[in-house]
């Protein structure tokens, strides 16, 4: 992990079913200075049947002709390209990560790809097998809650809350509430879970996007907070840096104007690599709360500050005066703060115009 908050390269399926394309975007991520990549695993016959329709954003990207399935199934990449993309990061040091969208790819990712990071998707966040399922790896789980309600992501944690802790199906709701309030006591969902705001629009208008609802999450849960971005430009993520974020998750591409349901709402890797920086950029400027000034601030503080200074010629003996005394820079001689109790009292020497005291 290259800085404090953790940034994720959104690939997707932004490869197009291409495992060169693929590659390309690692490389492209790695070199914007990314922590991690990310893809998407599944097998489209797992995850859609053969009456689901595309959503209306993926209907205006690749057209109205087809199913959601036949969309899906040209762009899964094989199993067998992945030892290929694994390796690729290793060699450009960067994370691999992938989302699962069903259980098949799940057990994938985690005994051949052996991830270490699981990213639930906002889509499953209300599939509760799958999130049991997901909890049993015992990994550390990023949970993006797009098109969630409040009371939709407590019910999502309470069922990780129960993988992590309990044997077999939940017997009950009650069950689920006992195990989310023993795994918050105990900080096992803060150790393991981070939660992702997220609006799930391709691109999401700015007036969608209630960036506010990050805050929410921390508030709500008490869990480490990011944003999963489906603006358009890199404004909001900074803005969620800014606002707190430890994972910010941002989908990217090599063209926006290559065909597929994605690309319109990513950025082009010179865009990635100024968010990247840009978000650097706001860690070191954010510092540690300390109110102090720093090494540099000291020396300029010496030659801004101002000093009381004769405003003439001072005698010996003679009283100061709002008349005899005013404030000129530097600040090397007596504050200003120190005026109020300095009048009426003796001068202990003379003092030439302009003269600190």
């Amino acid at each position: 992990m290259r800085g404090q908050i953790y940034i994720i390269a959104e690939a997707g399926v932004n490869h197009n079913g291409s495992v060169d394309l693929a590659k390309e975007l690692i490389l492209a991520a790695a070199e914007a200075g990314a922590d991690a990549v990310k893809f998407q695993t599944f097998r489209a016959n797992r995850i859609a049947s053969v009456a689901a329709q595309k959503a209306a954003y993926q209907k205006e990207t690749t057209g109205n002709g087809g199913t959601q399935l036949s969309m899906l199934r040209a762009l899964e990449l094989p199993e067998e390209a992945y030892p290929e993309l694994l390796s690729c990061c290793r060699e450009n040091r960067i994370d691999f990560l992938s989302t699962p969208f069903d259980a098949d790819s799940l057990q994938f990712l985690i005994h051949q790809c052996h991830v270490r990071i699981v990213k639930v998707p906002s889509g499953e966040a209300t599939n509760d097998p799958f999130l049991l399922e997901v909890a049993r790896t015992h990994l550390p789980v990023i949970l993006s809650t797009g098109m969630c309600t409040l009371g939709e992501v407590e019910r999502a944690l309470s069922v990780l809350a129960y993988g992590y802790t309990g044997e077999g199906d939940p017997p009950c709701c009650s069950a689920l509430d006992r195990a989310y309030a023993a795994a918050q006591e105990d900080g096992t969902l803060a150790r393991r879970v981070s939660l992702l705001h997220c609006t799930s629009e391709y691109p999401a208008p700015w007036e969608s996007i209630r960036l506010k609802a990050m805050d929410t999450l921390r508030s709500a849960f008490g869990l480490p907070v990011g944003y999963s971005d489906h603006s358009e430009g890199i404004e909001v993520s900074l803005a969620a840096a800014a606002r707190g974020a430890a994972i910010i998750e941002k989908h990217f591409t090599l063209d926006r104007s290559l065909p597929g349901p994605d690309h319109r709402a990513s950025l082009e890797p010179e865009e990635l690599a100024r968010l990247v920086s840009g978000i650097r950029h706001i860690e070191l400027a954010l510092g540690n709360g300390v109110k102090a000034p720093t090494a540099r601030e000291c020396d300029t503080r010496t030659a801004v500050r101002k000093s009381i200074v004769a405003a003439c010629s001072i005698r010996k003996g003679e009283p100061f005066t709002k008349e005899n005394l005013t404030f000129k820079r530097p600040g090397t001689g007596k504050s200003p703060a120190e005026y109020w109790s300095l009048l009426g009292t003796a001068a202990g020497r003379c003092y030439e115009p302009d003269e600190l005291l």
